[in-house]
């Protein structure tokens, strides 16, 4: 099971639960994430593709 949080450039992401095959599957869903104000990261494990997620309280 991969992480539920990762520290990618000392800013702590979540794990969005899903495990997706294809990088361009990851890609759309990150860029609805971004779209609601979220910075997001997709990260290959295992030849899966994961997407974290956070956004700054305002």
């Amino acid at each position: 099971m991969p992480a539920l949080s990762k520290v990618i450039d000392d800013k702590k992401y979540m794990w969005d639960g899903n495990v997706y095959d294809s990088e361009e599957e990851a890609q759309k869903v990150a860029e609805g994430y971004a779209e609601d104000g979220f910075d997001t990261k997709i990260v290959s494990e295992e030849g899966h593709f994961l997407v974290y997620n956070r956004r700054e309280i305002k």
